[in-house]
């Protein structure tokens, strides 16, 4: 036990021997069924982490796999947008339904719940942190192979929340190639680390730029780091994704997952294969 201890876990980040570790965790509706969950998380805002779920959301889809994907971003969300979606989510006494993509992935975002998908949603950290249980607790998810969940940057309210209460089997960082690097994995490894959750990977986004006339990759924002920082932590599986204007454009084009080019598939083969995940 830390010699600072409240006896309050719910508020506590430290690995103490006197933490119940499943005590915390919260059961999804009753007729919901999930067998895995993956969190994509980011030091830092800004690196493509709401792409990089719809990505591998999509790779998961496309390998056969029955999918979800939680925008757990409650005053930012886009993954809607980027899927096309513009129905609402539907429910009754007895839960809330996910909306379905045009390929069956289910979603669950605040932007299905709001008025108007540019309607801002201005509420404190407790709220906002409810909320996000509730996507859990009161949304049926429909047999479920795997979820991602995209989480809001940094190590604050939500993070803390999701790591604590949800049965997490990994974690997936997202990063850009700077000298923060370090720093910003560094912040999401030692959290990982304190709630005892796998890191199954680094996405290394804005990693390159392709030549459309002769080919050659160009490292528009310097060297990459990324190779050197999972060395160090000691993860294996990496990815370096480019900049890709057209990925953008299927993007604001709610076409997402209609996009040719595959820039995860392998990077998610990978990490179903450590979560000993197959359809």
């Amino acid at each position: 036990m830390s010699e600072n201890c409240t006896h309050d876990c719910s508020s506590c980040g430290e690995n103490c021997s006197s933490r119940k570790s499943e005590s915390m965790k919260k059961a999804p509706h009753k007729l919901s069924k999930i067998r895995k969950v993956i969190a994509v998380v980011s030091g830092k805002g800004g690196v493509g982490k709401s792409m990089t779920s719809a990505m591998l959301a999509s790779a998961a889809n496309k390998s056969g796999l029955n999918t979800a994907l939680m925008d757990a971003d409650i005053t930012g969300p886009s993954i809607p947008r980027m899927f096309g979606l513009r129905d609402r989510a539907m429910g009754s006494e007895g839960g809330i339904l996910p909306v379905e993509t045009q390929s069956g992935i289910q979603v669950m975002s605040m932007n299905v719940l709001l008025d108007r998908e540019d309607d801002p949603v201005v509420w404190r950290g407790a709220l906002i942190s409810g909320t996000v249980l509730q996507f859990w607790t009161d949304v049926i998810w429909h047999d479920v192979d795997i979820m991602f969940i995209d989480m809001p940057p940094g190590t604050g309210d939500v993070p803390l929340t999701i790591f604590q209460s949800l049965p997490l089997d990994g974690i997936i960082i997202v990063t850009t190639p700077q000298d923060l690097v370090g720093m910003i994995v560094g912040k999401a490894v030692k959290m990982a680390d304190m709630m005892n959750i796998p890191i199954l990977g680094i996405v290394e986004n804005m990693s390159y730029i392709t030549c459309p006339d002769c080919g050659r990759k160009i490292e528009v924002f310097g060297d990459s780091k990324v190779d050197a920082v999972a060395l160090e932590h000691g993860i294996t599986n990496v990815v370096k994704v480019p900049i890709d204007c057209e990925l953008t454009k299927a993007a604001d084009a709610g076409e997402i997952e209609n996009f040719p080019r595959d820039y995860y598939g392998d990077f998610f083969a990978k990490v179903a294969k450590s979560i000993k995940l197959s359809k």
